[in-house]
């Protein structure tokens, strides 16, 4: 199975993000990003044995435990051109330092993923390579004249599955409040 590991935004966010990935596949036919929550990715999505998905788990529970809760800010667009667009998350050493050691951790105890060889840039997609390289200046058009800006708070750790279909969340491991 495919799994990936995210903080996936409140419902209320997920449903503006969800407006604009329908806009994009009504005017550009993009539907890829329509398979996921409104979330940040912490690990890319990787391959691993259903059987292995407690353990995981228990790894994440453990993990999640130890990190402490933060604010994610959300603020206007930006892309990846010519084929990808989403919504920016300003950037936040909390979040970064959050990734870095949940990817560490999960290596040093063997699980099945790789280093990153790309350098970490949180964002929340709302098209990505379903986006034709020739309809991106009218999109991204579009999405500069918007203006968007949200703070929510990053208090879970999720793990998602591909069903075959859809990403599905499996589970979600809280942060810790304590300061």
């Amino acid at each position: 199975m495919r799994y990936f590991m995210a903080i996936v935004a409140p419902d209320e966010i997920n449903q503006q993000v969800l407006e604009w990935k329908h806009y994009m596949l009504q005017h550009f036919n993009c539907k890829v990003a329509l398979r996921s929550p409104a979330h940040v990715t912490l690990i890319p999505p990787f391959n691993m044995p259903d059987t292995m998905q407690h353990e995981l788990e228990e790894v994440l529970l453990e993990f999640a435990q130890e990190q402490l809760s933060f604010p994610i800010h959300l603020k206007n667009f930006a892309a990846f051109k010519p084929r990808v667009l989403y919504v920016h998350v300003q950037p936040n050493t909390h979040l970064s330092d959050l990734q870095a050691r949940l990817e560490t951790y999960l290596m040093n105890i063997n699980f099945p993923i790789k280093r990153e060889e790309r350098a970490f840039h949180p964002h929340v997609t709302i098209a990505n390579r379903d986006l034709q390289k020739h309809d991106f200046p009218r999109a991204w058009q579009y999405f500069q004249q918007l203006q968007y800006e949200v703070i929510f708070p990053a208090n879970t750790i999720s793990l998602l599955r591909h069903n075959g279909e859809i990403w599905e969340v499996a589970n979600s491991f809280p942060l810790s409040n304590k300061r």
